[in-house]
């Protein structure tokens, strides 16, 4: 079974850091575009970061382009969300999504998206 657990979500105060990981099993990793969502409550799921490896490419949503970073350890199964320069509004819960390989070019819709974790809470104090 293909199974995402995020980790390292906790309070933080506005202006400091964070850094989410994602531990992936049951999957060829390496394949996989991997990729971050966030949402908060009574709001949409919302795309914040993903990384292609078939194109090489890393993407980012305009809201946390400049402060977000997407990175993954291949030997590790694990990819991680550095999150630097946190604001109120960055507050949700964060979920680690996987990709499958051939599956389209559609990085940014959580459609486009084949497996997903459970979340980890992220709170920003302001």
């Amino acid at each position: 079974q293909v199974q995402l657990v995020e980790s390292g979500g906790g309070l933080v105060q506005a202006g400091g850091s964070l850094r989410l990981s994602c531990a992936a099993s049951g999957l060829t990793f390496s394949r996989y575009a991997m990729g971050w969502f966030r949402q908060a409550p009574g709001k949409e799921r919302e795309f914040v970061a993903a990384f292609s490896p078939t194109i090489g490419s890393t993407y980012y949503s305009d809201s946390v382009k400049g402060r977000f970073y997407i990175s993954r350890d291949n030997a590790k199964n694990t990819v991680y969300l550095q999150m630097n320069s946190l604001k109120a509004e960055d507050t949700a819960v964060y979920y680690c999504v996987a990709k499958n390989p051939g599956s389209g070019r559609d990085y940014y819709s959580p459609d486009g998206y084949n497996y997903w974790g459970q979340g980890t809470q992220v709170t920003v104090s302001s």
